[in-house]
């Protein structure tokens, strides 16, 4: 009979896509997976000591779907999902398994199965329960990759080849994208094609702002180039540049964007800029740096092959079907 699985998906779509990257690493033939829609109310913003393992702060229309039937596993990924996970073990007398990805907070740390959190955070927490991977759990996977270059790559297809992709990213924890930043990541990103030639498949993000996007633009016009550009109708391509791409420049401030581009499995150039990212974005680029992931945007790293494929899904999900087959 196949373990029943409920992942625990809020608003939060960053930790959304690290629960159904990891689901998606589940065999299928042991696992049964289920989505479970948590609204919340005003009260789910009260510290999670307060909260405890109850269901305060959750809709009664989150309620009712949770209520019965409690699963094998369940996984959690949100500071605010955590004290959920806590109810289901406790109403179920502790036969449900319950994963929480990323920190839950210091509250009830001992109620997970296991906690899983980045390489980068390490020092955060610690216990028997813990585990730490390179990076993040993602979507990326060679079935997407596959799909995605069939849908895509006849749009690409009269640029000239090697393709680069470049994605830019902006503003973080109140430090800004600036202009001294967008215009060495364009100079740099120019230099680059200078020594390899090709095209750019350039995307960026909200956060980029719009006088630096034009700046990146301005310094790299003239490269061939598929731009799509925050705020485009046009359907998305980022999986398909993704998939297509020969070689990936992106920012470091966003850990899901890098380790999209390195759960590729391709060349991929991470530009931290001066000044620009929070410590913990530093000790995260870094990581995949030393792992060898990645390496940093800069002439002596023309040559750099990536060592292997970020996969931090699929080392959570054999821990997961190790635990439940003790």
């Amino acid at each position: 009979m196949k373990k029943t699985v409920w992942l625990l998906i809020d608003s939060r779509k960053g930790s959304a896509g690290q629960i159904r990257g990891v689901a998606g690493q589940l065999d299928a033939s042991t696992f049964e997976i289920i989505e479970k829609n948590i609204v919340y109310t005003p009260l789910s913003a009260l510290p999670n000591v307060l909260r405890g393992s109850t269901l305060l702060g959750v809709d009664s229309s989150s309620v009712s779907e949770i209520s019965q039937n409690f699963p094998d596993i369940v996984f959690s990924g949100s500071r605010r999902s955590a004290p959920v996970a806590r109810w289901i073990k406790k109403r179920s007398g502790g036969r449900t398994k319950i994963i929480q990805l990323l920190n839950p907070g210091a509250f009830g740390r001992k109620d997970y199965d296991l906690i899983f959190m980045p390489e980068h955070d390490r020092g955060k927490i610690s216990g028997s329960n813990v585990r730490f991977t390179v990076g993040s759990p993602h979507r990326i996977t060679p079935q997407t990759l596959a799909q995605a270059q069939k849908e895509w790559s006849g749009d690409f297809e009269k640029l000239p080849r090697p393709f680069t992709v470049l994605i830019i990213g902006g503003n973080i924890k109140g430090k800004g994208f600036t202009e001294e930043n967008a215009r060495a990541l364009a100079d740099a990103v120019k230099n680059y094609h200078d020594k390899t030639g090709g095209s750019l498949l350039i995307t960026d993000s909200p956060r980029t702002g719009q006088n630096a996007e034009k700046l990146i633009l301005n310094i790299l016009n003239g490269i061939p180039s598929y731009n799509y550009l925050w705020g485009d109708s046009r359907p998305n391509p980022y999986l398909g540049y993704l998939a297509c791409a020969d070689n990936i420049i992106v920012t470091g401030d966003s850990v899901s964007m890098c380790c999209e581009a390195c759960g590729t499995g391709k060349p991929v150039f991470i530009f931290n800029g001066s000044g620009w990212l929070t410590p913990k974005h530093e000790r995260f680029v870094a990581s995949l740096v030393q792992s060898g992931y990645a390496a940093m945007l800069a002439p002596e790293n023309l040559s750099f092959k990536p060592r292997g494929t970020l996969n931090p899904a699929a080392e959570i999900a054999a821990a997961v079907t190790a635990l439940v087959k003790k």
